[in-house]
């Protein structure tokens, strides 16, 4: 009975919340990405240099870091329908004005106001999974709505290209209208977000009332075996090894992912010299790939309660790819291998995730969470401007790629030496305890 009860609560919950996360977090990525594609015209109608793109696409990450953690505490205050949805709607509007760059110093200061806009975002959906999921189905549930992150390059590589191919359209850049076209679904999603969410179980009236005690008191199950394996004390959390841990290893990833993912069409266009329509459809295979291996590792994960070698052999595989591309000697070569690079990076992702939570609770698991993604968010700024600075000094992308390589190998030696028990996020160990 109570196992029939289990499993029908954990099929509602994940129909009714993952498919709206997902497309939300699609929505989030496309629009904080899309400058890679815009970027193939927007560099030649302004001049920009690879640094003064590399500078203005990271600097989204300058503004997300800053108020990042206010606006995670903001939402464990006002709730997660109210507080991500407001998150959903400004970044949207801040996204259009993008639609609005006249200049190297415009591009810079949109992008840092998208940045504000969509600070919270990411851990606000994490926190607002582990209010939902169980431990040990959260690495799948966040496996599933993180692969929106491949998957809205997938989409946005040629929606993107194809949208500008509307050049000069009421005498409108092709750009132009991407930045503008693409941001009206978070405005509209963000409307309906904040009619559609419940905060907390409790408030679930779609859950029969056993589906309902049953998922209350495995979520209190939980948080109590979280608050005995770590903290639940947000001061404590922010003062744990093991928070500032996870932020510097997915800070080593993170140079990767972002450095690869807002660089990405140039590279191709380089190797390749397509048209802007067939670099968007190229740049999207190494998206597919890792959103697939995304959801395939989080379950295996979930399935073996094993999470140190599910995050470690994926980020060395990562490098292995990275530093093979930089060597290929074509563009088939060096195309097959960044989709290699990142099949090994998004595998990595939705198991990353899972760790911290299964430690934090409570306003440690906001906060907590929030800092883990603020020291990983310099990555997001580093990673596309180290980019730009390694290519103006350089006459193709190969040094950049070898850079990238080598961040992610650190990443895969800093999981694979983590204070964690090696057979369960969950078994009680002494260094684990000592770590978080």
């Amino acid at each position: 009975m109570v196992q029939s009860v289990a499993v029908s609560a954990m099929r509602k919950v994940t129909l009714k919340i993952v498919p709206l996360l997902f497309v939300l977090w699609l929505v989030n990525f496309l629009d904080r990405v899309n400058v890679s594609f815009a970027a193939l015209d927007l560099t030649k109608t302004f001049h920009f240099t690879p640094e003064v793109y590399g500078f203005g696409a990271g600097i989204f990450f300058i503004g997300y870091i800053l108020f990042e953690i206010p606006s995670n505490l903001a939402l464990r205050r006002f709730g997660a329908r109210i507080w991500l949805a407001r998150i959903i709607v400004t970044w949207g509007i801040a996204s259009a004005m993008q639609a609005f760059i006249f200049n190297e110093t415009s591009f810079v200061v949109i992008r840092f106001l998208l940045g504000v806009a969509e600070a919270g975002f990411l851990p606000g959906v994490l926190y607002y999974l582990t209010r939902w999921f169980p431990a040990e189905h959260r690495a799948r549930a966040i496996g599933q709505v993180m692969s929106a992150n491949m998957i809205a390059v997938v989409i946005g590589a040629p929606l993107s290209a194809a949208v500008m191919s509307m050049n000069d359209l009421a005498g409108i850049a092709g750009w132009q209208w991407m930045f503008i076209l693409e941001a009206l679904p978070a405005i509209a999603l963000g409307v309906f977000t904040y009619f559609s969410l419940s905060d907390e179980p409790g408030h679930a009236t779609w859950l029969s009332e056993s589906e309902r005690v049953w998922l209350i008191d495995k979520m209190k199950q939980d948080q109590e075996s979280a608050a005995a394996m770590g903290t639940e004390k947000l001061g404590v959390a922010l003062r744990e090894p093991i928070v500032w841990l996870l932020g510097l290893l997915y800070l080593l990833v993170g140079i990767g992912f972002f450095g690869i993912t807002l660089w990405l069409p140039q590279i191709v266009k380089q190797i390749s010299g397509m048209s802007t329509i067939q670099v968007g459809f190229l740049s999207a295979l190494p998206f597919l790939l890792g959103a697939i291996t995304m959801v395939l590792n989080g379950r295996h994960s979930d399935r073996s309660v094993e999470r140190r070698w599910h995050l470690a052999i994926p980020l060395a595989i990562g490098s292995l790819g990275l530093a093979a591309s930089a060597l290929a000697g074509t563009a088939t070569l060096e195309l097959a291998f960044v989709c290699v690079a990142l099949a090994g990076i998004g595998a990595s992702l939705s198991v990353f995730w899972s760790i911290p939570s299964s430690f934090l609770t409570g306003p440690a698991a906001a906060g907590g969470l929030a800092l883990v993604n603020v020291i990983s968010g310099f990555s997001g700024f580093l990673g596309p401007y180290m980019i730009g600075w390694i290519r103006g000094h350089s006459p193709d992308f190969s040094n950049a790629l070898f850079f990238m390589a080598g961040s992610v190998a650190a990443a895969a030696l800093l999981a694979a030496s983590l204070p964690f028990p090696g057979a369960s996020r969950r078994t009680s160990h002494p260094a684990s305890r000592s770590a978080g």
